[in-house]
């Protein structure tokens, strides 16, 4: 990922060494989480999209090292893989019973309590976006705050219902075939690094095409139902008791959901940050443009991020390039777009 130092390289390495992975029998099955870093630290919880685990939903986001510096400095970082989307998965029993949002909720309230955590912060792409919201309208007192990358909170429309059908019947006579692959990407990605006959696919994009032709396709089955029978949160965000801030790409296909989701949301609390020419999964595509907003978000928290890991004056989390008016109460409240070249206030 660029400019990082020899340093941060190593201790990115040993850190990722280190990480353990745990598979938690819950009363809805078992479930994957892979833990990186000091137990001792407070806990950052992390849910991936549909089809995906840490691997690839999270890892642009954890290379980068600013994010390295600030993340992992003051969080034990909880991977948690939906039910069979771990690495090396085996094809979920057709007895186990299916799962609703409702069971995948319960899931991160029961790994909370295996790991003796009380409050944590979360944070969710999509799909995972909505089981972790879910998760804190639940479990109100568990969660610090949130971070939300183009999340779902309403029921599927007639568009994304069709769409989810149609990926269902893929599934179940064809697994996970090309045509599956490329329905995923268009979900996650924006089109200009899909690529094309002229253009090559992102590294990114080919990373995740190649991960996911090792996913089980019952598995994958399984939880799109479950998404695909999702209920509204709308009323039950107004009764969110933490700060959120929200990440969408302008290209999503979810970018009216985020936005319907901040309009709902307590202003005083909660933020928006749009990232321009980018799809649904920040965390891969740009996430670089996240650094600037989360250490903000964090520092809400009295999270920072340590000198030690001192980055270039170019960095995105360079003091020089934020703008003053972030240190103001009212920064929950912000729109930034584009996130690195202007800033204005939403009135």
């Amino acid at each position: 990922m660029g400019d990082s130092s020899d340093s941060v390289s190593i201790d990115m390495e040993n850190i990722c060494v280190t990480g353990k992975e745990h598979f938690i029998k819950t009363g809805h099955g078992s479930v994957s989480v892979a833990v990186f870093g000091d137990q001792d630290k407070p806990a950052l919880i992390t849910y991936p999209d549909l089809a995906l685990n840490h691997m690839s939903c999270f890892q642009g986001l954890f290379l980068c090292p600013e994010a390295f510096s600030l993340l992992l400095h003051n969080f034990c970082i909880y991977h948690i893989s939906p039910p069979g989307h771990e690495l090396g998965a085996a094809v979920v029993s057709p007895d186990d019973p299916a799962l609703s949002v409702d069971d995948l909720a319960d899931q991160v309230a029961e790994v909370l309590d295996y790991f003796g955590l009380g409050t944590v912060m979360c944070m969710g792409v999509t799909a995972g976006a909505y089981v972790l919201t879910l998760f804190a309208i639940k479990y109100a007192r568990r969660v610090n705050g949130l971070i939300l990358v183009s999340p779902l909170c309403k029921t599927p429309s007639w568009t994304e219902w069709l769409y989810n059908k149609v990926l269902s019947n893929l599934l179940y006579f064809y697994g996970m075939c090309n045509l599956v692959k490329e329905l995923l990407l268009l979900r996650y990605f924006s089109k200009e690094v899909r690529g094309s006959a002229e253009v090559p696919a992102s590294d990114a994009v080919q990373a995740c095409r190649k991960l996911l032709g090792e996913r089980q396709s019952p598995n994958v089955l399984r939880l799109l139902e479950a998404f695909n029978g999702r209920i509204d949160l709308t009323d039950g965000l107004k009764k969110l008791q933490c700060r959120s801030l929200i990440f969408v790409g302008e290209n999503s296909p979810f970018h009216y959901e985020a936005l319907h989701m901040t309009s709902k949301l307590d202003r005083r609390y909660s933020a928006l940050v749009e990232v321009q020419a980018c799809g649904s999964m920040v965390t891969e595509e740009q996430p670089d443009a996240m650094l600037i907003p989360m250490e903000y978000f964090l520092m809400g928290y009295g999270f920072y991020r340590p000198s030690q890991f001192n980055v270039s004056p170019r960095s995105p989390l360079s003091p020089t390039c934020i703008s003053p008016e972030l240190f103001s109460p009212e920064s929950m409240g912000l729109k930034l777009k584009p996130i690195k070249t202007r800033i204005s206030v939403e009135v």
